[in-house]
């Protein structure tokens, strides 16, 4: 019974009380957004520099491959403080969308690297053999590498974008009120950081799992289940 209540009394302090739950769903928006755009920028970059990444041409793909090397081995924070303190530190452009070119960047890098590594994976020889049936290089490549690639390339784009909402979490670092700075406010005004903390990692784990139900959607409509 005391357990019971101590759970509804910190339910109150942290949710209720002040309208606490509204400012909760002001941090998760923030979050979504960065992740979003983050996600939706980072595939169009990652999809431009493994374009470049296995061109035959040595001054696309050198440099594809510097840019790439350099965001996958740069952490995340160090970069979105980099953009945020010295390269927009003169700016007026909101520390969100500051966030969001962060992240559309080093996401961009680590899909460039899963979309070449799953163009890799298709078996040549099917290529091969759809060129000599008269299909077009462009034609052979969206009805059989492109489907396959992408088949390939699922799992490891499902991870990173369910690793891109988690390493959202340090935008606190930059002044963004996202959900992880949100709930760590709350618990430090209402003295009951466990509760609030606890309650943050809970909302992360119904969006990723979300996360995992799109895709599985997708999986069985592709599927014709």
């Amino acid at each position: 019974m005391e357990l019971l209540d101590s759970i509804v009394n910190s339910l109150y302090k942290n949710l209720i009380g002040n309208d606490g739950w509204l400012v909760v769903l002001d941090g998760l928006w923030v979050t979504l957004l960065i992740s979003a755009l983050g996600l939706l920028f980072g595939t169009i970059i990652g999809s431009l520099l493994c374009t470049m990444r296995i061109s035959r041409m040595g001054a696309l793909r050198v440099p594809a491959k510097v840019i790439i090397a350099f965001l996958r081995g740069s952490p995340v924070l160090l970069l979105l403080m980099i953009f945020y303190y010295v390269v927009f530190s003169n700016s007026r452009i909101d520390a969100v969308y500051i966030a969001i070119i962060a992240f559309a960047l080093n996401s961009g890098a680590h899909i460039a690297e899963i979309m070449r590594s799953a163009l890799s994976a298709v078996d040549k020889k099917q290529i091969e053999a759809a060129r000599m049936l008269g299909l077009s290089k462009f034609k052979a490549f969206i009805s059989i590498t492109l489907p396959q690639a992408g088949k390939i390339a699922k799992p490891v784009y499902h991870s990173a974008t369910i690793n891109l909402i988690q390493w959202t979490s340090v935008v606190g670092y930059v002044t963004i009120t996202d959900l992880t700075r949100t709930v760590n406010n709350i618990g430090s005004r209402t003295g009951d950081p466990f509760f609030a903390l606890f309650l943050g990692i809970l909302i992360y784990l119904a969006v990723s799992y979300l996360v995992n139900i799109l895709f599985s959607f997708h999986n069985r409509k592709k599927e014709g289940v």
